[in-house]
């Protein structure tokens, strides 16, 4: 396509050039551990080559190197290429072919651009394709962002089962429909947080089973042109050593290069678990709802003023962020799901959007937990006052009379104390329908919280 001049100093080469000519999409440069995934990938091609001999090991040492050098953090200003991008990741996979050749060809004392000695095609992506080393790239930065995903839930997961022990004695009321229920204590609320928290983490964890299935090796459409059978199996191993995860090569490389469901699966574990987030937020939200006109059960940390112009106000900001930054993981999981499904014949050419939403979504997601945990649930204190009176004026502790008076006189009563206001303990032991020890029993906390009928 002609010759174009490039400046001394960068180690990228003409194709990284057109692209960043031809796509000015989101104004972003790629994800950091996504280059140094792809270089991972790299390495292990450059030394599964060598092991097969097809690689002069002068040139393949220096590759190694090179690609060291980036995953180590170096050279990352040397991708400049937009995220989203025609051609299933070919100007990705370009950009890093043409820094390792000219990073190899400056270890070997050559000059950049020699490409006779060191070529971007013929050695830094011998036995390749940008079908199989882009989505094997993804795959593995997707599996080292979901360590970092999964350490941070369970972080939550922690600090919100601490709480449950800690406050297993703080009765308070249960609602449903937004309505007075039966009582419960906020030691077992915040454990069925912590429940639902771990479960997501087993669902990412099965999620991403489906990411070590790599494709690599199976070159342009999985069928293995051009990549001997030794390094196929050479590569994967490789892979294995340097990532420490289960890489393998996929039963059926054709289907691991033309389908990207694995991705799909991930994406919406993430989207699953963002839900029950986005509910526990807006739960500590309503419970830390006033805090004199409100329900009060909680006492949220104060991080900054709430208003610019209503002095004290203080708002719940820190669930307010997760909630939104969950909403974004549902938003990506969308442009996940239409990515994966819009593949055709034997190859996916929409990876790099599924990689920039994928990415995207496990770091908003990250640290929007993270930051729940130490600016909010760290520092969250109960309100155990407003708990109790709460449970003192509600009328849905009678619901616990129910095997002792029946339903009948239960719904009576309830009416009564709602009509009258007064609470129902006193209406009960107006009445003389219950004795005042039994009555104590009944409604003592454990018994109203625990599986049984008091006697």
């Amino acid at each position: 396509m002609g010759e174009r001049e490039l400046p001394d100093e960068v180690y990228y080469g003409v194709q990284t050039l057109r692209a960043m000519e031809n796509f000015h999409i989101t104004g972003t440069r790629l994800d950091p551990d996504f280059i140094q995934s792809l270089a991972r990938v790299k390495k292990a091609a450059a030394l599964a080559n060598m092991a097969t001999g097809r690689l002069e090991k002068r040139i393949g040492d220096a590759l190694v190197q090179a690609a060291d050098e980036i995953i180590g953090g170096g050279l990352l200003d040397q991708f400049p290429v937009d995220p989203i991008q025609g051609g299933a990741g070919t100007s990705v996979n370009m950009n890093m072919n043409e820094v390792l050749s000219n990073r190899a060809l400056e270890l070997l004392g050559e000059a950049k651009g020699r490409y006779d000695i060191i070529s971007p095609n013929n050695h830094a992506n011998m036995a390749q394709s940008t079908n199989d080393a882009f989505p094997t790239g993804l795959k593995v930065c997707a599996a080292h962002k979901l360590d970092g995903l999964k350490a941070a839930l369970g972080r939550l997961a922690a600090e919100l089962e601490k709480k449950a022990a800690a406050w297993q004695g703080v009765l308070k009321m249960g609602r449903t429909h937004l309505q007075d229920a039966v009582p419960i204590t906020l030691g077992q609320e915040m454990g069925s947080y912590a429940s639902a928290v771990r479960r997501g983490i087993r669902r990412l964890e099965r999620a991403e089973e489906g990411l070590y299935a790599v494709n690599m090796g199976g070159t342009a459409v999985g069928t293995g042109l051009n990549a001997e059978p030794a390094y196929i199996e050479a590569v994967a191993g490789e892979l294995r050593a340097i990532t420490g995860k289960p890489f393998h090569t996929a039963e059926n490389m054709i289907d691991a290069t033309n389908n990207t469901d694995a991705f799909a699966d991930v994406s919406a574990a993430m989207k699953t678990t963002a839900l029950v987030l986005i509910k526990m937020a807006n739960d500590f939200r309503l419970m830390a709802s006033g805090p004199r006109c409100g329900l009060a059960e909680l006492r949220l940390p104060m991080r900054q003023p709430g208003s610019s112009i209503m002095p004290g106000k203080v708002n719940p900001v820190i669930a307010e962020v997760l909630d939104q930054a969950c909403y974004q993981v549902v938003a990506n999981d969308m442009a996940v799901t239409l990515g994966v499904e819009n593949g055709q014949f034997e190859l996916n050419v929409m990876e790099p959007v599924i990689a920039y939403n994928l990415f995207g979504a496990m770091k908003v997601l990250t640290n929007a937990v993270d930051t729940f945990v130490e600016k909010l649930l760290v520092d969250l204190e109960p309100n155990r006052e407003a708990c109790a009176a709460w449970v003192e004026k509600s009328v849905g502790i009678v619901t616990a009379l129910l095997p002792h008076i029946g339903y009948e006189s239960s719904a009576s009563l309830a009416k009564e104390a709602y009509a009258t206001g007064r609470p129902i303990r006193e209406v009960i032991l107006e009445k003389g329908l219950l004795p005042k020890e039994k009555l104590d029993h009944i409604l003592a906390p454990l018994a109203m919280t625990t599986p049984g009928i008091a006697s």
